[in-house]
């Protein structure tokens, strides 16, 4: 298995270590409740190097781009990071990714790590003749996810640039001899950042920076795998493997932000790989939605669970768990478009008992307003 640059931290912290595609990653250092908590209610800190970080430079690069992403590329600006799917011929879902703009002719693709083989192999074949050089740079940097309500107020220590960041904007800062990437994103529903820098000087650069940020080592705790799941299940962000795959269109998952379904009509668009089948599902509409669910109950649903109704099954549970901010069970899952009408009762069958679900607004939970 591959070894992200904090490998020694988490050993050293306790974590239970598990393989997570192909890298072996902490799944949790206490217990996934309380490092849910933790991000929830100051500040955590997750280990996202096994993401893919691919950089694409060259005078094709943003054609390239606009060819195999379903948002606009051409208008970015520098500095802007946007979310955008890649997917295949049929609509299906390939990857979702975010896009970054450092320059007129370079970017950068963050990509999911169980895809980022099969991406390497499908941005090769999409590049044909363009003129653009593709940089797999995962294994020579580490990526770093700040996530919590205190994550800003600390970072003001270290920079006042960074709190100015508007949300899915970036910034290039250097810290001695390196130069990091730093962004407004993040996955959990809280606010954050995170830092892209080179592998090599991973431990030492979180090091100087919780040390200049004063209190920030009382208050930043190491969050795993498992809490970074059931955070993304509350703010209702999807997972690829879960609510996308190769199979499944990025309409039907809601994910209608992350297409410029007319790209091609737009001054500087280009025809995006699936732009013809994503059109003909957008209209009508879909057959099948992605909906939130609330289990009755206290046992919670699991991937692969049929979805009820009228004792016959209509659709599959996605992701579930018990939420501990809500403290009751949720769900994600597909239903047929007649049945995603808000408080239509459905039921989920657990195996031993089937129980009713409601559905209800994705996200399950949203951060306080200040």
């Amino acid at each position: 298995m591959l070894r992200t640059p904090f490998y020694q931290f988490h050993v050293d912290r306790g974590a239970k270590l598990v393989e997570f595609a192909g890298w072996e990653m902490p799944i949790m250092y206490t217990s996934i409740i309380e490092e849910h908590n933790q991000v929830r209610t100051a500040a955590g800190m997750f280990d996202v190097s096994h993401m893919g970080r691919v950089h694409f430079k060259g005078p094709d690069a943003r054609v390239f781009l606009e060819r195999l992403c379903t948002r606009r590329v051409y208008d970015m600006v520098e500095g802007q990071a946007r979310y955008s799917l890649v997917c295949n011929e049929h609509g299906g879902v390939k990857d979702d990714v975010l896009i970054y703009r450092y320059g007129e002719d370079d970017f950068m693709l963050v990509v999911n790590a169980s895809n980022r083989t099969k991406l390497l192999q499908h941005f090769n074949v999409v590049r044909g003749d363009l003129r653009l050089d593709i940089d797999d740079r995962t294994e020579k940097t580490a990526m770093l996810a700040l996530q919590g309500p205190k994550v800003i107020p600390l970072v003001s220590d270290f920079s006042s640039e960074i709190p100015a960041l508007k949300n899915y904007r970036f910034c290039v800062k250097s810290l001695l001899v390196f130069k990091m990437t730093i962004s407004r994103t993040g996955y959990t529903g809280e606010d954050g950042i995170e830092v892209i820098l080179p592998a090599g000087m991973a431990s030492k650069a979180v090091g100087m920076m919780l040390e200049k940020s004063g209190s920030a080592k009382d208050i930043v705790k190491p969050i795993g795998l498992g809490a970074r799941d059931t955070l993304r299940m509350e703010a209702g962000m999807p997972l690829y493997g879960h609510e996308m795959d190769e199979d499944t269109d990025p309409i039907s998952a809601g994910l209608n932000f992350g297409i410029n379904i007319d790209k091609d009509e737009l001054e500087g668009g280009e025809v995006f790989i699936g732009q013809k089948a994503l059109k003909e599902i957008a209209h009508p509409g879909p057959k099948n939605k992605l909906v939130g669910l609330f289990l009755d109950g206290k046992r919670t649903a699991r991937q692969g669970m049929a979805i009820m109704h009228n004792d016959k099954p209509v659709g599959r549970v996605t992701s579930g768990c018990m939420s501990p901010t809500l403290q009751r069970p949720i769900a994600m899952g597909y239903v047929p478009a007649e049945l995603s009408e808000l408080d239509t009762v459905v039921q989920v069958d657990l195996g031993r008992a089937t129980v009713d679900a409601t559905v209800t607004k994705i996200p399950f939970y949203k951060r306080p307003k200040k």
